[in-house]
């Protein structure tokens, strides 16, 4: 059975940091890509930022430069640090795993993180 808990989300002010956790299990961690989603009230979801097995990462336009994401194959656990946060970066964040070349995405529950004076 495949897991993804995420953690590490809360409130903070803006140009603030938080770095998210997704711890998974269920799967062989060190092939999957992985990524993060992010979703506000009333907008759709989108992608923040991929990580590949090998290291190679992309990300939305509107958080490079801020958000690094990485890997940890021991620990099976992938992060997002979140730097020179904005109110716009509100929303709930997802992590998610896919299979390389599957069209199968497995998701968390999500994380809220908050970003206001």
């Amino acid at each position: 059975q495949v897991q993804l808990v995420e953690s590490g989300g809360g409130l903070v002010q803006p140009g603030g940091s938080l770095r998210l956790s997704c711890a998974a299990s269920g799967i062989v961690f060190s092939i999957y890509v992985l990524g993060w989603y992010r979703q506000a009230p009333g907008k759709q979801r989108e992608l923040v930022a991929r990580i590949g097995s090998g290291g190679s990462t992309n990300y939305a336009d509107s958080v490079k430069g801020r958000f690094t994401i990485s890997r940890d194959n021991v620990k099976n656990t992938v992060y997002l640090q979140m730097d020179s946060l904005k109110p716009e970066d509100t929303a709930t964040y997802f992590c998610t795993a896919q299979f390389p070349g599957s069209v199968k995405t497995y998701w968390g529950q999500g994380t809220q993180v908050t970003v206001s004076s």
